[in-house]
């Protein structure tokens, strides 16, 4: 028969003022839940665009996972090419790095990050692979690995190029890639400012381009953009106590709508929807009951974390029910899927959660089977 035991049911009803949407004006925009991967609003999400400096999140990811791999260090240097210098009397976002400094890989991933600087990227790219052009190709064939299919880089910095574009939707999912993939470096990114103690002059100190950071405003990121053509663009994530939001916009007329309209994106969808957790990856464990096993029950568990979020305004209704075909008959192997949870809004199902047993659990021998059987087809007792 089918089990059903009702996990989760009663929560109280937050009183909030819910509005239709968050009332910005951009060409492109989208919020995401980071745990649950939720979508909570979008507008023209697929919109090609020149993510200008937005493609730093990329140029960083590259370098972190050669950190991680042991492949490169933080104090390892890099020398500064002429090419590379040149970025820096352009009159672009710059570290203003010299001809043949030799540069950590720290201070250049600082310049990327808080100063935006267009030099340090090249500096770092032809450091890591030889020349910008190869540092391009380790770039788009991260971004396949992560899913972002309709991106392509062209450089390591996002300037002018029409073969350097994206959508909104892509850089979300970079954005949560950078953020689950790199909890060891991602605090770069919250850096109010940056002092770069340069050659032949004075130390120079430039503030973190997002304007959000560091206002106490639980903003820990991510990384503006501004191209003439484009306009400007962010990509910022907001964490507060256990939830984090992620929104994407592009196409702000200001650098101060960029950065009050990306925080309106944020604080809306913390504001109107509520992320619960179903289960953590190998840790919630439910006890489903077992026939002719040697132990009663059999512990399961989960294979992923697994989040639901839900307006605001459907807390009242929702439910979580641990349903399974039982009791689960032995033997019973670890890794086997024993269960579900399933989750509801009212009577709609909205979310389906894999359980899977979390240890094998052996047969009775073939004399207490009998008697289990029989006790069974008399008692109906299991």
């Amino acid at each position: 028969m089918i089990k059903k035991i009702i996990l989760l049911f009663s929560i109280l009803f937050i009183s909030t003022s819910l509005y239709a949407n968050p009332n910005i004006v951009a060409k492109t925009a989208i919020v995401v839940d980071y745990h649950s991967d939720e979508i909570l609003y979008e507008y023209e999400p697929d919109m090609s665009i020149y993510p200008a400096s937005m493609t730093k999140i990329m140029t960083s990811i590259i370098a972190f996972d050669l950190l991680k791999q042991g492949k490169i260090k933080l104090d390892d240097k890099f020398l500064v090419s002429e090419k590379a210098w040149r970025m820096s009397q352009a009159g672009y976002s710059s570290m203003f790095i010299m001809v043949n400094d030799e540069i950590s890989v720290e201070n250049l991933l600082r310049g990327i990050i808080v100063a935006s600087g267009n030099d340090s990227c090249v500096a770092l790219a032809e450091g890591i692979a030889g020349s910008e052009e190869n540092f391009v190709l380790l770039m788009n064939a991260k971004a396949a690995e992560i899913g972002m299919t309709a991106t392509k880089f062209d450089n390591s910095s996002g300037l002018n190029s029409p073969e350097n574009y994206s959508t909104v939707r892509d850089i979300a999912l970079m954005s949560k890639y950078l953020i689950k993939n790199y909890p060891e470096f991602y605090h770069y990114y919250a850096e109010k400012e940056f002092t770069w103690d340069r050659t032949g002059g004075d130390p120079i100190t430039q503030a973190n381009r997002n304007l959000l950071v560091g206002r106490n405003l639980g903003v820990d990121g991510i990384k503006t953009g501004h191209l003439a053509v484009e306009q400007y663009s962010l990509a910022s994530s907001l964490k507060k106590n256990k939830r984090r939001i992620i929104a994407v916009g592009s196409g702000f007329k200001t650098m101060a709508t960029r950065s009050s309209h990306s925080f309106r994106l944020l604080n809306w969808g913390l504001r109107n929807f509520d992320t619960l957790e179903v289960a953590e990856k190998g840790v919630t464990e439910y006890n489903l009951k077992t026939w002719l096993g040697k132990t009663e029950t059999v512990k399961a568990v989960a294979n992923n974390d697994a989040y639901v979020t839900i307006s605001k305004k459907d807390v009242r209704d929702y439910r979580a029910e641990l349903s399974y075909e039982g009791p689960i008959k032995a033997p019973i192997k670890k890794g086997q899927e024993v269960g579900k949870i399933n989750v509801y809004i009212k009577d709609n199902l909205i979310k389906s959660v894999k359980l899977y047993a979390n240890e094998d659990v052996k047969k009775v021998n073939f004399i207490k089977s009998i008697f289990l059987s029989l006790n069974y087809l008399i008692w109906g007792d299991v």
